[in-house]
Formats: structure tokens, C-alpha cells, sequence
């Protein structure tokens, strides 16, 4: 008895944990979201992993498109920086627009 009251326990102290961080109302809202959906999809599953915001890629090739778009990103930052230091040296060698319209 006392081995069944142990583990009805931890049973309820999972539950209550559950609870508090939002799980049970999220999963809640998405099987609902699921019921009142009126044609229901091929796949429960993919269902459920779209609306919880499933964030690991199951394809490695978006995986290799997301670092080389990380890659890009950085490189076009960079180019943006090169960019505007060479204008700024650029217009240290140019005449002021006032003195080119004079000639």
C-alpha cells in the first residue's frame, strides 16, 4: 500500500509540474485546435509538431542552409562595414560638391 501511495505521489507531483510551466494547457489548446480542425490532416503528428513549434529541422539540408545563411548574413555585415570606410576615405580625395560646381 504504502509502495502505491509513493508512487500516486510522484505521479501528482509530475502532473502539478506540468501544470505550472504551461505544458498541459498548451497541449490542450493544440489537441483541441486538432478536434475542431474540420478536415483533419494526414498526420496527427506533423499536426501537433507544427502548432507546438517543433524547432529541430528533421531534414539536415535545412540545417547546412540555415549556417550558410548565418555565413552570408556575416558576410554581407562585413562587406556593408568595408563599404562605408571606403566612402569615408573616398570623399577625403574628392572635392567638396560646392567646388565642382564652380568649374
Amino acid at each position: 500500500m504504502a509502495h502505491y501511495k509513493a508512487a500516486d505521489s510522484k505521479r501528482e507531483q509530475f502532473r502539478r509540474y506540468l501544470e505550472k510551466s504551461g505544458v498541459l494547457d498548451t497541449l490542450t489548446k493544440v489537441l483541441v485546435a486538432l478536434y475542431e480542425e474540420p478536415e483533419k490532416p494526414t498526420s496527427a503528428l506533423d499536426f501537433l509538431k507544427h502548432h507546438l513549434g517543433a524547432a529541430t529541422p528533421e531534414n539536415p539540408e535545412i540545417e547546412l542552409l540555415c549556417l550558410e545563411l548565418a555565413e552570408m548574413k556575416e558576410k554581407y555585415e562585413a562587406t556593408i562595414e568595408e563599404n562605408k570606410k571606403l566612402k569615408a576615405k573616398l570623399a577625403q580625395y574628392e572635392p567638396p560638391q560646392e567646388e565642382k560646381r564652380a568649374e
